[in-house]
């Protein structure tokens, strides 16, 4: 038994700094930053100045698909005309996109 034992060789580090074990680890990070979370926050950030800009008389497209134009605007909540008499309100995050931007 203590031959197989002493063919194993010694047991503990087999060298190589702790800093070289981590840089594979730091390479997938920032990888990871770079393809993933920077996009993401540049399309927030781009979706937030759109909905800051929102007007009345602007044409929008709700996260439900539906066509509206702004009637109203009021601290969180749109109010969106949809069809001749008929308004709904929603939320100012539920717009996904500007369709047409009134003059």
């Amino acid at each position: 038994m203590k031959d197989i034992l002493f063919a194993m060789g010694p047991s503990g580090s087999q060298g190589g700094s702790p800093f070289a074990m981590l840089l594979p680890i730091v390479g997938m990070l920032v990888i990871f930053y770079l393809l993933l979370i920077r996009p993401q926050q540049k399309r927030q950030k781009q979706q937030q100045q759109m909905i800051d800009a929102l007007r009345k008389g602007d044409r929008v497209i709700t996260t439900s698909g539906i066509y509206g134009t702004i009637a109203g605007i009021k601290d969180n909540i749109i109010v969106l005309t949809i069809a001749e008499n008929v308004k709904v309100e929603i939320m100012k995050n539920s717009v996904a996109s500007l369709v047409q931007k009134s003059d």
